[in-house]
């Protein structure tokens, strides 16, 4: 099997390639090396995969949502599969720059689907988020639930690419399989997210931004855990069969959460992270964002059934290997 992977300097994305390579998967990567966050950190993912993979892993960069430029890298490139996991990231920034998120989430994502048509590609996985659950009050989140409401333009645009997937899935019986995400961190993580910015400023001594006084739940999900259920799902592209898949669809398509099931507190994860620190956290109390919700929580059911699915990574075991991995890298 050879994969494409978007993203493939990205968080989720690189940590996947270096999997499938370790198991002797030939990968294919592209990413545009956007300055979303430091471009460094993206180098140095791709640096890890190069050294360590050797000619498993092959890297273009290139602008997904860019058809004729992606058509052009792609061109002498073979591959079986594809995982889409690049995205204009981040549900704050969606209210700061909306057009960045219509031009790479969905035009990107239509590009993806097309690539994959044209390619005849046996399976296509692509990252959806658990903010597309929005304003939903009932937990855990199901795949059973209605998703039509959406706090943030990032999440309307993940809605919007499940429900471009399954016209396609519809029209040209393209196997494809979404996944919704929840709060993924761990090594190689992304600046911009919670886990960096907290141990980052507990550890120079810099206040913490806390919002909604602290009453915050997510469902944590370690980065191994997650590709470990990414890999399963490519694995096991979903059946022609007319019969309904996770998330309700009869076509070729199924939907997946893909969690810790478990919800975490906030203020749970900010003593482990004081712990591992060393270092008391100074916190400023701050009330709800715009675009934010107070609780995420998985129900995994389906891809446990379905693909034997288990998250193995408690936050107690999760957090401490991620602050390791920061000072690490960081030479602290």
């Amino acid at each position: 099997m050879r994969v494409l992977i978007t993203g493939a300097a990205g968080f989720i994305g690189s940590t996947l390639a270096h999997r499938l390579a370790a198991r002797g998967t030939e990968v294919v990567g592209i990413d545009n090396l956007n300055d979303y966050y430091p471009v460094a950190l993206k180098q140095d993912r791709l640096k890890r995969l190069q050294s360590e993979c050797g000619d498993k892993f092959t890297f273009h960069k290139v602008d997904f949502s860019d058809m004729g430029a992606l058509n052009s890298v792609l061109a002498d490139e073979k591959f079986d599969r594809i995982v889409h996991l690049g995205a204009q990231a981040g549900v704050r920034y969606s209210i700061e720059n909306p057009h960045a998120y219509v031009q790479a989430n969905l035009v990107g994502h239509l590009n993806m689907l097309e690539v994959a048509r044209n390619r005849e590609v046996e399976h296509m996985v692509y990252a959806s988020s658990s903010s597309v659950y929005g304003g939903n009050t009932k937990l855990p989140f199901s795949v059973d639930d209605r998703v039509d409401h959406p706090l943030s333009l990032y999440a309307a645009t993940k809605k919007a690419d499940e429900l471009m997937s399954e016209t396609y899935a519809n029209l040209y019986r393209l196997p494809l399989t979404g996944l919704r995400f929840f709060t993924v961190y761990g090594p190689w993580g992304r600046p911009d997210m919670m886990m960096w910015i907290f141990t980052k400023k507990i550890l120079e001594g810099e206040t913490i931004p806390v919002f909604n006084g602290g009453n915050m739940y997510r469902d944590f999900t370690y980065v191994e855990d997650i590709v470990s259920g990414v890999v399963a799902c490519l694995d096991n592209p979903p059946s022609d069969d007319a019969k309904p898949k996770a998330g309700g669809s009869i076509q070729p398509h199924a939907l997946y959460n893909i969690g810790n099931h478990r919800s975490e507190h906030l203020m749970k994860v900010i003593e482990i992270l004081e712990a591992e620190c060393g270092k008391k956290a100074v916190m400023e109390m701050l009330p709800m964002q715009d675009g934010d919700v107070e609780k995420t929580y998985a129900d995994i059911d389906a891809i446990q059934s379905d693909l034997g699915y288990q998250p193995t990574t408690p936050i107690e075991v999760g957090v401490p290997a991620f602050v390791a991995w920061y000072k690490e890298y960081n030479g602290l």
